[in-house]
């Protein structure tokens, strides 16, 4: 995890160090999706609300009080030092709600722009991904069984995940020649990665 974060980070500095660290992302998603797999593999739950709102608590508290502050501090200086600051506030606005790659998709279009280069929320995309994965992926290990340990309930998730694994792995390659930016922020084409994580 370490290595995929300081790659990308490295890259953002200075491109010609390491012109690939832009896959940290990538690997990342991999590492994600086994470990949320992994935590609840390690979980047991009868029922059904119990499990949804376990989850979404558990995610909540780890992720949205760094995010609210890191807008917070960030849009200000956004407002004193950017002249026209709508743009990226939107992008900061959406982030809170898991939806900056969205945003970023509509109005930036372009992650290497120059536009998108400038704007600190940039780099949530990753996170609005990574959000709206966990918003389907624990209903997913629920109906499949997994969740409360089934007998069928490993087989069924395996074939469920490697069934969307492969349509998200083909919507990418079909969309990466003709529309980049879809196939880099949007999450049909994203799911493959963290859900490799998952079979692995």
């Amino acid at each position: 995890g370490a290595f995929a974060v300081i790659s990308v980070i490295i890259n953002h500095f200075n491109k010609n160090l390491l012109p690939s660290g832009y896959l940290g992302v990538d690997i990342f998603f991999v590492i994600s999706g086994y470990l949320i797999t992994a935590s609840l593999a390690r979980r047991e739950s009868k029922n059904f609300f119990e499990f949804i709102l376990g989850f979404y608590e558990r995610r909540i508290k780890r992720l949205i009080p760094a995010l609210v502050v890191f807008t917070l501090v960030t849009s200000v200086f956004v407002c004193f030092f950017i002249n026209d600051p709508e743009k990226i506030l939107n992008t900061g606005i959406s982030s809170l709600f898991g939806l900056s790659n969205i945003n970023l998709f509509f109005n930036a279009q372009n992650y290497f722009s120059e536009n998108t280069a400038l704007n600190p929320f940039t780099h949530t995309w990753s996170l609005g991904v990574e959000e709206q994965f966990y918003f389907i992926f624990p209903l997913i290990i629920w109906f499949s069984g997994f969740a409360h340990k089934s007998k069928s309930g490993i087989r069924n998730l395996f074939f469920v995940i490697l069934l969307l694994s492969s349509l998200s792995l083909f919507c990418f390659i079909y969309y990466y020649p003709i529309n980049q930016p879809a196939a880099y922020f949007l999450l049909p084409s994203r799911f493959w990665e963290m859900s490799m994580g998952c079979l692995l």
